[in-house]
């Protein structure tokens, strides 16, 4: 092509120093991939999901495509001839030939076969130059010394800065036919009726709950909420436990390799909670070394068997949604991981960008960003969630969708919300006290009252589905030992109250 020279020449001024590297680029593939669409409006569709004008690397290579996008967009023909005359004019157009460049792109187009091809090229270039400029971009700001800043926040910014580029799509995806997703359907299907359990997902370790649920579902982003001192963090960490414990003993067949984001706990105290389970004692013997030496074998065996589960945690404080996805991508990559586990929503940062300076814009960013997580590595991602105060003002304290804070997004973006509720903590809270207008007679008929009312709800907790995207919702009554921290199947402990 005539013009060919000057357009090198316009590129060693893009690249600054002739004596730099150029960033990466293919003219060829651009002027090739032009001429094509000018050929033939109809390749445009093969492309034009993911490749956008600024992916070209000639500038004037990105008004051209712009242009011809645009009147195509608008049902309007884009030929050399209709495009030429919107550059007429074109300062860049007139060192290359004018509007006879344009003229040449489609001239010289031999075969329109290519032409994804060609703009699968444009688009890796395009990567590959924004991935130098992050290189770039973090050398200097790892050089330069400013007090406002700290290493941990460049590293920040060079995550967000590649988790956006990830974000910005790719030339994968699109729709899939009715043959490939019936075929990944059926797949579903066979698993569920192969397993004694009709469990298709992760295990949780809790029958009625697997049941409801069918398990742990890939993709889906599951919300555990609770009021404080409900047992969420136990409830969520017996679940890490039972499925990392069904990973090892169905030899990877069932259950999953288990991430837990503890942004709330140290990974001492979690691993704690898992020995007093284990090892059935109470968990403030454990902290005070209230045991004798027969209790602490016990403890050393459980530990022994603790050792072996496929149970990760990361107890950085602090973490940004895309701190929590790189070490997702990190961990699924060194060690496997089938369920992540985040203790809790609320603990998180946004990535500091001014859309997340008003809070519930920056939860919202958290959802999707942990739903995102989801999609992306094809696992289960539960995260637990506070309520707001509005549970204790009302006469029925079980948890609704409202009471989600920041609720809007929360459960807008959640596949499943789920909340525990246990009457016993409430009750316990409503021990009466002595009037002084009662007699002994009365205190005592209201206190045995009380106290049958406490036995009756003793050690029985409530997990209700509120929302279940493609499932029932509904109760799952659970069995609660809070001296071992310890949710159980109900059933198990024979209670004839039900």
């Amino acid at each position: 092509m005539a013009s060919v020279e000057v357009i090198d020449t316009q590129i060693q001024g893009l690249s600054g120093d002739a004596t730099m590297r150029t960033p990466p680029h293919n003219m060829e593939a651009e002027q090739a991939l032009l001429g094509a669409i000018l050929e033939d409006n109809r390749v445009l569709e093969e492309f034009s999901d993911f490749l956008r004008a600024e992916h070209f690397y000639v500038p004037v290579h990105q008004r051209l495509y712009d242009a011809v996008f645009k009147l195509i967009d608008r049902g309007q023909n884009a030929d050399a001839l209709t495009v030429k005359a919107y550059f007429e004019t074109d300062e860049d157009l007139k060192d290359v030939g004018g509007g006879e460049y344009i003229g040449d792109l489609s001239n010289a187009v031999i075969s329109i076969i290519n032409s994804k091809n060609y703009a699968l090229i444009i688009y890796d270039h395009h990567i590959r130059r924004e991935l130098m400029s992050v290189g770039r971009d973090m050398v200097n700001e790892a050089s330069e010394h400013n007090i406002d800043g700290s290493a941990e926040d460049c590293l920040q910014m060079a995550e967000k800065r590649l988790f956006d580029l990830a974000e910005t799509g790719g030339a994968s995806g699109g729709f899939v036919t009715m043959k490939d997703a019936v075929g990944v359907s059926i797949q579903h299907a066979e698993k569920a009726f192969k397993s004694d359990g009709r469990v298709t997902g992760v295990t949780t370790g809790l029958a009625d709950m697997d049941k409801r649920l069918g398990g742990l579902q890939d993709s889906d982003l599951l919300i555990l909420a609770a009021r404080p001192g409900m047992g969420k963090t136990a409830l969520a960490v017996n679940i890490a436990h039972n499925a990392a414990t069904a990973y090892v003993e169905s030899g990877g067949e069932e259950g999953a390799r288990v991430g837990v984001i503890s942004l709330e706990m140290a990974a001492d105290q979690l691993a704690s909670r898992l020995l007093c389970d284990l090892a059935e004692m109470p968990f403030d013997r454990l902290r005070r070394g209230d045991f004798t030496s027969e209790e602490f074998r016990g403890l050393a065996e459980a530990a022994g068997k603790l050792a072996q589960l496929p149970l990760y945690i990361d107890d950085t404080p602090a973490q940004s949604i895309t701190a929590v996805r790189t070490r997702a991508r990190r961990m699924k990559r060194k060690h496997g991981l089938e369920l992540l586990i985040v203790d809790y929503l609320q603990l998180l940062r946004g990535t500091g960008s001014k859309q997340s300076e008003n809070r519930v814009n920056e939860v919202s960013e958290i959802t999707r960003g942990l739903k995102a997580i989801a999609k992306e590595l094809q696992i289960p991602v539960i995260a637990l969630s506070q309520l707001s105060r509005n549970v204790e003002s009302r006469e029925d304290k079980r948890p609704q969708l409202s009471d989600l804070r920041e609720s809007g997004s929360i459960e807008q973006d959640a596949d499943v919300v789920m909340f525990i509720y246990r009457q016993d903590y409430y009750t316990a809270k409503e021990e009466p006290v002595k009037r002084s207008d009662e007699n002994d007679s009365k205190y005592a008929e209201r206190y045995e009252m009380w106290k049958t009312a406490l036995a009756d709800c003793s050690n029985m907790a409530e997990v209700i589905i509120s929302k279940q995207r493609h499932g029932p919702t509904g109760v799952i009554k659970l069995h609660f030992e809070g001296q071992f921290t310890r949710f159980t199947d109900l059933d198990a402990h024979h209670d004839e109250r039900l």
